[in-house]
């Protein structure tokens, strides 16, 4: 059973690599959507599909092809990453940015028509108007931040391959959840399951009151 050092130990760095995963899918997926969403182009329908495709990947599948490049004998092998919350980042990076993006892209895709020509009309750049249509869908990406943050601090699968759920490293509390149960300390583990849905909980709820601050902005 973990002493409470241990367990303020292990929220921390699951918020440490959940908020890192995120912020970093963010700076890759916002973009990425933004630009499928307001621009076409060829081959854009084949990776409009393989976004789509990603967002519902296997966190196993995930996490056995980042232990091949990270492990030894693999390509970022030298990089010596393997079994350390690096690489547990690296794989939710995976998982979280094609739902950002995908999300991301469809909220764009629903405000374009009505802010495209205006924009236009009044001169704007096309960085201007991605900004404008970022502001204006903000809501929907938003949306898309909070199921990608629920999606990251709650995987177990890929944190396990390639993190080892090693003590006071790589142990997290989805990985701690799987410990504690197979040791048969029941308790533990659903407490340290409702601390989990507490942090997603308060999350979420901060992403709301946002959300409606800026509408009731907006209205005003």
């Amino acid at each position: 059973m973990m002493c409470a050092p241990e367990v303020w130990e292990v929220i921390w760095l699951s918020l440490q690599v959940t908020t890192t995963s995120v912020l970093i899918g963010m700076l890759i997926g916002i973009p990425a959507g933004t630009f499928l969403g307001l621009y076409s182009f060829s081959g854009k329908r084949l990776i409009v599909i393989l976004i789509y495709t990603c967002m519902g990947l296997p966190p196993v599948l995930v996490g056995v092809v980042v232990y091949l490049l990270l492990s030894r004998y693999g390509p970022l092998g030298s990089l010596d990453l393997l079994f350390s919350a690096e690489a547990m980042i690296i794989a939710q990076v995976i998982l979280v940015t094609p739902i950002i993006a995908g999300l991301t892209m469809a909220a764009v895709q629903a405000k374009e028509n009505a802010y495209w020509e205006t924009a236009k009309s009044l001169g704007a750049s096309p960085f201007q108007l991605m900004l404008t249509i970022i502001k204006e869908a903000r809501g929907g990406i938003w949306s898309g931040i909070a199921a990608a943050y629920g999606r990251a601090i709650s995987e177990v699968g890929a944190v396990m391959l390639v993190g080892g759920n090693i003590e006071h490293h790589t142990r997290v509390m989805t990985t701690a959840i799987i410990l504690e149960t197979r040791t048969g300390n029941f308790s533990g583990g659903l407490q340290m399951g409702f601390v989990l849905l507490a942090i997603s909980f308060l999350f979420n709820s901060f992403m709301m009151v946002g959300m409606l601050n800026q509408m009731k902005a907006r209205k005003r």
